[in-house]
């Protein structure tokens, strides 16, 4: 790894740590109540998986408002998970 020289950026390498570190902490948030859903799909729990989805719409909104994910992304992921929780 190249380490910079110039102030300006080492500045840009430090704010490129952080914004990954966070960016992945709200890609993760997102990814722990899907794999906790896909769970209680597979257990036919239609109530405990639609209790989660307040959480689900959170984690998305939060990601795509960072910019994290793209606002569309956000509406689609809800949009798919809720339609699967509904179906069963």
């Amino acid at each position: 790894m190249k380490i910079p020289n110039i102030r300006s950026a080492k500045k840009r390498l430090r704010q490129n740590k952080k914004r990954w570190e966070l960016n992945r902490v709200r890609k993760m948030a997102i990814k722990q109540v899907v794999k906790q859903i896909r769970s209680f799909i597979v257990s036919q729990d239609k109530e405990a998986a639609r209790a989660l989805l307040p959480q689900l719409n959170k984690a998305t909104d939060k990601a795509a408002k960072h910019n994290t994910i793209h606002k569309n992304k956000a509406s689609r992921i809800k949009s798919r998970w809720t339609k699967k929780i509904e179906s069963l």
